[in-house]
């Protein structure tokens, strides 16, 4: 009898001890939280941009870095989505730790933190002209930081389409931007610089819903082969035509006037069908799904400032 009782004493003990741990590694992770992860890598993304402006080549390595992050946390947030008890507070914790690490060495505010060597010495000044074919610091004089602002309007043209029939979160797609952004007179982001979207959110259309929805949004803007993080929401959606057999005269780099004039088709109007609501989530309207064909026109709205190295 004292045997028993002394082995329920140990098992209980034993489970008191080990309930704290398996709360802590099962409770669950809010939307609020997973919030918070993505406003984490949005801001991970300024550090690295500020950081481009010290050590590119550290910054490039650091960009790889925070986009593995950015899928890890479209993960987690799916995850979340579908069994919001099914996501250990663990996998979160991880991702988070992970992301303030890497903000840590992009500011280099930290001891164990990246710090760039200092820049070397300036040559003397020479009067002799410099040899033909070399550039000296042109290059560096030629570029200069250009700040697209907030609320800044970019139409961009889809290179695939869209479909919230088969569309599923997390997929990746790219458009091309139409016209100039252009900046106190400089150009930021050319017409025809590759801008790259996702779809975060889905709601295809069944028997029950008659009101399919995806929302889909813009992380990224490449100019003259460098990528920007970018942060971009869909405001508005307009009918385009496409390219009509003259992509040969696109590529030869026709003005922007040629490609709002003909080249694309130039604008139809607003597509018929559809509704873009906060957020830039886009609804059906006529019971359908939600169809985005190619050549289709999105204009996105910048929620946050981007950084571009222009040349003058």
């Amino acid at each position: 009898m004292r045997g028993i009782f002394g082995a329920a004493v140990a098992a209980l003990l034993v489970a008191s001890l080990a309930a704290p741990a398996a709360a802590q590694s099962g409770s669950s992770v809010s939307q609020s939280d997973i919030q918070r992860l993505q406003d984490n890598v949005f801001q991970a993304s300024n550090d690295v941009s500020q950081l481009r402006s010290r050590d590119n080549t550290r910054a490039n390595q650091l960009q790889g870095e925070l986009d593995d992050l950015r899928d890890e946390v479209i993960y987690l947030k799916v995850k979340q989505r579908k069994d919001p008890q099914g996501l250990a507070r663990n996998e979160y914790v991880d991702v988070r730790d992970r992301i303030e690490d890497l903000r840590t060495r992009a500011r280099g505010d930290s001891t164990n933190a990246y710090t760039p060597a200092p820049a070397p010495a300036p040559a003397p000044r020479s009067t002799a002209a410099a040899p033909r074919g070399t550039t000296g610091g042109a290059a560096n004089a030629n570029q200069r930081t250009v700040e697209v602002p907030t609320g800044t309007e970019i139409d961009v043209r889809l290179s695939n389409a869209l479909n919230s029939g088969t569309a599923k979160v997390e997929d990746r797609f790219e458009g091309t931007t139409l016209v100039d952004v252009v900046v106190n007179g400089r150009t930021a982001i050319p017409a025809g610089s590759v801008v790259r979207g996702v779809v975060t959110a889905v709601e295809p259309g069944t028997r029950t819903n008659r009101t399919s929805k995806m929302t889909v949004s813009f992380d990224q803007v490449t100019v003259n082969g460098r990528a920007y993080p970018l942060r971009g929401t869909v405001t508005q959606a307009i009918e385009g035509e496409g390219i009509k057999g003259e992509a040969g005269r696109t590529a030869a780099g026709a003005g922007v006037g040629a490609i709002l004039g003909g080249i694309l088709g130039g604008f139809k109007g607003a597509l018929a069908g559809i509704l873009i609501g906060g957020g830039g989530t886009i609804a059906a309207t006529e019971g359908k799904e939600v169809e985005l064909p190619q050549g289709s026109v999105l204009r996105v709205r910048v929620d946050s400032p981007v950084e571009i190295q222009a040349a003058r």
